[in-house]
This record gives C-alpha cells, sequence and structure tokens, in this order.
C-alpha cells in the first residue's frame, strides 16, 4: 500500500462515525372521549317519588332511559311552568306496549304537576280493593313530604339561600328497612295515592248512592253493592236467596244491616257536603283565588330508541281524587 493511500484511511479512522438516525414515527392524536353535558333538570322525573308503585317493580321503572325532555322544557322560557310554583309527584301506569319488535308490560313513569302557589295537600289516601276501608292520613306517617328541589347548576349553593318554586313529593323510607316492617305496612306503601281535596268540586263519594255491603254470613260472607235509588230492598234480597248468596233465615237480619248502611253513607255525604259549604265560607279570597287557578299537568315520557314508545297509552286521568289532569303533555 503507497504512503498516499494509509495516508487517506488513517483519516477515515480519524472521522467521527455517523449515527444511525432514529425512525420517528408521529403518533396519531389520542381521541378525546366525549361527555354529553347534564341538564340542568335532567334527574328532576327519578327524583320524584312514584307513589303506588310496588317495592319489588321500582328496579324495572328505571330499567330504560327514559326521556322526560318535555318536563325540563315545560320550566324553560314559553313553557306552561315556566315562573310558576309547582308541586310534582310521581305514579307509574302498567301498560301493554311495543319495545323492540315485542309487546310486553310495562310500568310506565309518569309525572304530575301541579301549579299552586301552596301544597295540594299534606294528606295521603290509602286504599285497595282488597282493604274495606278508605284512609286519609297525613302523608308524613308514611315518610313522604314536600321537599325542594335544587337544579344540578345549584347543588353548590346553600339551600335556605336559594328560593326554590319547584317542590316534589320524597319518601325518606329506605327500601333496605322493609324486611324489618310488618307486611302490613309494607303493602300500605303500594295502596298510596296522593290526595287532593278540591273545595268547589263535589266529591263522587258526595254523589254516590251506592254502599258496599259486606255481611258477616255463615258459611260465607255476602259481598255486594246496594244503591239505594235504584235497587228495592226486599227484590234485592229475595235475589240473593234466589242465588244462594244468602240463606232464607237470615233475610230480615240482613235487610236491617243493609239499612243501617244505607243510613251511614247518607250521614256521611250529608256531613262531606257540611264540611265543604262550611271550608268555602270560611275561606279566604287568596286561598279562593289559588284552587280556582289551580292546573293540573300530567307528563309522560317522550318517544326515544331507548324506551318503550307509550304515545298511544297516555290518559288524562290521574286518580280518584285529582280526577283528570288539564294538559297531558
Amino acid at each position: 500500500m503507497s504512503k498516499r493511500a494509509n495516508k487517506r484511511k488513517a483519516k477515515q479512522d480519524e472521522q467521527p462515525k455517523q449515527r444511525k438516525k432514529r425512525s420517528t414515527t408521529i403518533k396519531p392524536a389520542e381521541h378525546e372521549e366525549y361527555f354529553e353535558d347534564q341538564r340542568n333538570l335532567e334527574d328532576l322525573w327519578r327524583e320524584t317519588f312514584p307513589v303506588g308503585t310496588e317495592w319489588d317493580q321500582l328496579d324495572s321503572v328505571y330499567q330504560y332511559k327514559w326521556n322526560f325532555s318535555n318536563l325540563e322544557n315545560a320550566f324553560e322560557e314559553g313553557g306552561v311552568l315556566h315562573g310558576k310554583r309547582v308541586y310534582l309527584f310521581g305514579c307509574t301506569e302498567p301498560q301493554l306496549v311495543w319495545f323492540k319488535d315485542e309487546s310486553k308490560v310495562v310500568c310506565i313513569p309518569v309525572v304530575v304537576a301541579v301549579v299552586s302557589p301552596f301544597p295540594p295537600s299534606d294528606k295521603i289516601g290509602i286504599n285497595s280493593v282488597q282493604r274495606e276501608f278508605e284512609e286519609i292520613i297525613p302523608m308524613k306517617q308514611m315518610k313522604m313530604d314536600w321537599i325542594p328541589y335544587i337544579p344540578l347548576e345549584d347543588r353548590e349553593s346553600r339551600v335556605d339561600r336559594l328560593k326554590s318554586q319547584i317542590f316534589i313529593l320524597s319518601c325518606t323510607q329506605r327500601r333496605a328497612a322493609l324486611k324489618h316492617l310488618k307486611l302490613d305496612r309494607v303493602k300500605k306503601y303500594e295502596y298510596c295515592l296522593p290526595y287532593f281535596y278540591h273545595p268547589f268540586k263535589e266529591d263522587e263519594l258526595e254523589q254516590s248512592t251506592e254502599v258496599q255491603i259486606i255481611f258477616p254470613a255463615e258459611p260465607k260472607p255476602v259481598f255486594c253493592e246496594f244503591d239505594w235509588e235504584l235497587d228495592e230492598l226486599e227484590e234485592f234480597t229475595d235475589k240473593l236467596i234466589e242465588e244462594e248468596e244468602l240463606l232464607e233465615d237470615q233475610k230480615d237480619t240482613f235487610k236491617e244491616f243493609v239499612k243501617e248502611k244505607v243510613r251511614e253513607a247518607k250521614k256521611a255525604n250529608r256531613e262531606a257536603r257540611e264540611a265543604r259549604r262550611k271550608a268555602i265560607q270560611e275561606m279566604s279570597e287568596e286561598a279562593r283565588a289559588a284552587f280556582e287557578n289551580m292546573r293540573f299537568y300530567k307528563f309522560y315520557p317522550v318517544q326515544s330508541p331507548d324506551a318503550p314508545d307509550v304515545s298511544n297509552v297516555k290518559s288524562p286521568f290521574i286518580n280518584r281524587y285529582y280526577g283528570k289532569a288539564h294538559e297531558v303533555l
């Protein structure tokens, strides 16, 4: 090798070796997960206790993603509840509906809104086909009460500083504690109906001329309804004997029993009418105006892909105390 070649090789050895370039891979931007903002009144319908619903049916009510945006929108400007003092209670209506090409009985949640300057009632009615007597009791006996509803955006504020216009019927009875209650007490919750007494409207019981008869006979009691305007007692009794519902030797005792029940019913009707008349006389002009302007709105869930379509099963009827809603939404 020549001297020139040796020098060239030595020079190359002195030069630092070039490092291989690292292959750089540009990472794609991470996909940002999108969470839909909670609406201010989104949980309003859930916070409203579904009065009269069987405890073991509550979970089935919430298995669907019901949409009550119509209720929320009612509080917006232009809505039927905007700027008004409102009392809300819930209930459920079992109905046969279609969902995903299948018909099934579903407990549909319903919310009733009462527009009123004061609570529509502090009482609960307890009644059922199985119970012989109707009870009207303070709702607090059933651990129920009207409480202010706080919209989501205000929940960081102190409650006493808020002037809530929305009140919901709430129940503090814990499901976990039901096992410690007697069965009759548990069943009472299932027979509850929000109570309302309108002094300007005659109650259906005041107008009724029927009495429920449960005659304690042997070998079995006699169950029947007697209408003192339409039925003739002698003929009515003979028909029961003919149908072998009543023994011949019980005829006179049965007739006296029915007469006593009719007297009791007529007395109750008179007392109810008198109580209503007295209530109207003693009522202030402000209270009178409040009752006359009181409005009931009944809200069903709106149609959505996540829940059954209930548009064909809507009804204005609320319950036997409230009667029908002024508007169904």
